[in-house]
């Protein structure tokens, strides 16, 4: 890749991650393109390109460069809920509720949530999806001092964040997470329309509110094919 190219891409990629240009929407031209980014048309037409090759964008012979609107993901840095996520996509969230539920604490998220062995948790379960497309199966385990309404709470369609926030005055602020790859089994591949055996994306996360309390833990398994896990890494000076 020529550094011309390089620098192309990288603003272009910044221009998607800030959202100047909606999911769905097409890019100005190539020649408009070439003008803003003060490169060649063939250099554009290079960072395309690559951003197609990633999924980012779809070309149409006839149209132009389109930004692809089939594959979501987390904005780099921002802590998002799923409905958030939807919303700033111009899409609708939807949730059903699998299983909601009071517990004993395992001894793995006792420790992550800092509370004593068997304390009651809240679980809940749910299919995720967008628009009516199914992408993930959200379980998440919440301590249960302190978030009582949680218990009753009616979790369809609605945002996990935004009713902590409104029921229990609970804010989260960051979140510790991993993602790793994994193969739907029969139940998951199910729930999310894909055949068994498909690749899924499973996210790990321990969310905290602004004083480092820890509120949750969850995992979440996303179609591989509907979901994207980007994050900005830097090197230290």
């Amino acid at each position: 890749m020529t550094l011309a190219t390089d620098t192309a891409y990288r603003q272009l990629m910044l221009s998607l991650q800030r959202g100047e240009f909606a999911p769905g929407s097409r890019l100005p031209g190539e020649r408009d393109l070439s003008v803003r980014l003060g490169v060649s048309r063939v250099t554009v037409r290079r960072a395309l390109s690559l951003l197609e090759a990633e999924g980012r964008l779809e070309r149409s012979a006839q149209r132009g460069w389109f930004v692809n609107s089939e594959v979501v993901g987390e904005a780099p840095s921002v802590l998002q809920s799923f409905s958030e996520m939807a919303r700033a996509r111009g899409l609708r969230p939807t949730s059903r509720v699998l299983r909601h539920r009071t517990r004993p604490a395992t001894l793995e998220e006792a420790e992550q949530l800092h509370i004593a062995p068997a304390a009651p948790v809240i679980e809940l379960r749910r299919l995720r999806g967008m628009d009516g497309y199914p992408i993930c199966v959200d379980l998440v385990v919440l301590r249960r001092e302190g978030l009582e309404p949680m218990v009753t709470a009616d979790m369809t369609d609605q945002s996990l964040y935004e009713r902590l926030e409104a029921l229990c005055g609970v804010r989260l602020q960051r979140s510790a997470y991993s993602v790793q790859a994994d193969a739907a089994d029969a139940e998951i591949a199910q729930l999310l329309g894909c055949p068994v055996g498909a690749p899924i994306l499973v996210g790990s996360e321990v969310a905290y509110t602004a004083d480092n309390q820890p509120v949750l833990v969850g995992v979440n398994r996303y179609r591989g094919d509907a979901y994207r896990f980007r994050a900005e890494l830097f090197r230290p000076a």
